[in-house]
């Protein structure tokens, strides 16, 4: 790392504009978990002495925490090692624990690979999946959730929030929708939780799957949220071993991780109004800046139902991979980290109708709670700077008719 003098302030390079992928935890956040490691070191699990009954009680203070920023109940709350396993205990219990109701579960294209993954795994296994598209702002529309619902559904999952194009969906009433159809929900709200308003009841949601490292929270802890009554949901576990947490995720408690999601997650609800609005302005400046300077730029995703701190742009006539390599001091991503080690272009982008060479010309960029207005200004010149040096020596750009305004639709399939 190193700084840049801007007169009166200091610049830290490089800048970090990735936050999608995974938050800096926040210094509030270390400090509450700092006395688990070597002061109150018990097994929370041992409740034969004061060793674990502190471990104890502070697992249970970090479950009132995570429950209070999602308006569920303690005992709802299922600590796992993220998301990932969230989301396999949540689809993969759910269909074992329902397989003689029914055999028939819907999701979106535009989902993780989590849950696209653990689908496909459970569809070679007998169940049969069903994959509705999304539009071409990656938005999940509830009449095509209807229309393949079926008297042997017994589970939809659709994100809350996209992980690549930040689009919101509308999970209330795709929840409301399951309800009256007596299908269970259950939604990845991994980038929506602390960023959006998220009540599970009032979204009428009956699984919830979160990670700490989405919100300024350490890495290798998550939760998962389950209903307990109207209706009480009841899962398979996929670890067996000790029946903790309610018998439905066994192995020892991590309880610093614990700790650090509970504070993450209480901090995260607590700022989250004030942290919106300005993460909201940033993102509308970085906009704005790169379109002032940059021509043939497009916005991919919803352009107002978005996460306040994503934007995802294509840069026409440019390689997203090549551009990022042109901006070292700017830390930014081409699509979901989870599959940066695929060739292949975004499955998201693909899915909301880009054609490959747009798909291939995108960046995510992910701002978070330690962004600001100075390094949005470095990044909006760092931008410009990179797109003409790259242009300048692109065929494509050069036998581009840049006296006609560039059309969009052309990136679409």
């Amino acid at each position: 790392m190193w700084l840049l003098d801007l007169g009166l302030d200091v610049l830290k390079l490089p800048i970090y504009l990735d936050n999608h992928a995974t938050t800096r935890t926040d210094p509030r956040v270390v400090e509450a978990m700092l006395p688990f490691f070597t002061e109150v070191y018990g097994n929370a699990a041992s409740i034969s002495h004061r060793f674990g009954w502190e471990a104890g009680e502070a697992v249970e203070r970090a479950r009132l925490q995570v429950a209070g920023a999602i308006g569920a109940e303690p005992k709802e709350i299922i600590f796992t090692s993220g998301a990932t396993e969230s989301d396999n205990l949540a689809i993969k219990g759910v269909a074992l624990a329902m397989k003689r109701k029914g055999n028939h579960l819907v999701t979106s294209a535009a989902e993780h690979k989590a849950v696209l993954d653990t689908m496909k795994r459970l569809g070679r296994e007998g169940w049969e999946v069903t994959v509705v598209p999304c539009d071409e702002t990656g938005r999940v529309a509830v009449d095509s959730i209807a229309a393949v619902l079926c008297e042997r559904t017994i589970l939809v999952s659709i994100m809350a929030a996209n992980n690549e194009v930040g689009t919101l969906n509308p999970i209330r009433e795709i929840g409301r929708l399951c309800h009256d159809r007596g299908v269970i929900f259950h939604t990845d709200a991994t980038q929506a939780v602390g960023k959006v308003p998220l009540g599970v009841l009032a979204d009428n949601v009956d699984l919830l799957s979160l990670s700490g490292h989405k919100v300024y929270g350490p890495k290798g802890i998550g939760a998962l949220y389950v209903r307990r009554r109207d209706p009480q949901v009841r899962l398979v576990p996929q670890l067996d071993g000790g029946g903790h947490e309610r018998g439905m995720r066994s192995g020892t408690p991590a309880v610093p991780l614990i700790v650090g999601l509970g504070a993450a997650a209480e901090l995260a609800a607590r700022e989250r109004p004030d942290e919106s609005r300005r993460l909201l302005g940033l993102r509308e400046c970085l906009h704005a800046g790169i379109a002032e300077r940059v021509a043939d730029v497009c916005l991919n995703g919803h352009p107002t139902e978005r996460l306040p701190g994503n934007l995802n742009l294509s840069f026409a006539y440019l390689d997203g991979e090549a551009l990022m390599m042109a901006m070292r001091d700017v830390a930014v991503s081409s699509g979901a980290a989870c599959t940066a080690a695929n060739p292949e272009p975004s499955h998201v982008l693909l899915a909301m109708g880009l054609n490959e060479e747009m798909a291939r010309a995108s960046l995510r960029f992910g701002l978070g709670r330690f962004s600001t207005s100075e390094e949005i200004e470095f990044t909006i010149n760092a931008v410009a700077g990179a797109v003409e040096r790259l242009r300048a020596h692109s065929a494509a750009w050069a036998v581009h008719d840049r006296s006609r305004a560039f059309d969009p639709a052309i990136g679409r399939i």
